[in-house]
């Protein structure tokens, strides 16, 4: 069953995201974007965590849970450190993440060098 609900609702974002690139003149640059600011602002009024416990991954794993994720680090450090935990509690908070992301970029770049077409 949580296979089912990670499905659904990573896939019920996938949808919104594809029907966007689809039927809008949006670029996919302004709709990733928009995902992250969605989840940032449904993190900030409390309804992104509630999707996350029931769908787990489902919820976690897009760009939207990347928007959550920073939007709760920046809630916690501004708690713990005030106003100035806002600048560096979103890096804190999703910092394995974003090295991840650099390592493995990286990496994807030695192995693989760039060629002209």
């Amino acid at each position: 069953m949580e296979y089912l609900k990670a499905f659904l609702a990573g896939g019920l974002i996938c949808l919104i995201c594809q029907i966007l690139i689809d039927k809008t003149a949006l670029t996919p640059a302004r709709i990733l974007t928009g995902c992250v600011v969605t989840g940032v602002v449904l993190g900030a009024v409390g309804l992104y965590p509630a999707l996350a416990d029931w769908a787990e991954a489902g919820a976690t794993v897009p760009l939207t849970g990347f928007g959550n994720l920073l939007a709760k680090g920046t809630r916690e450090a501004v708690q713990r450190d005030g106003i100035l935990g806002a600048l560096a509690g979103p890096l804190t908070a999703a910092a394995g993440g974003i090295t991840a992301a650099v390592l493995f970029g990286t990496l994807a770049a030695a192995v693989f060098p760039s060629r002209e077409k």
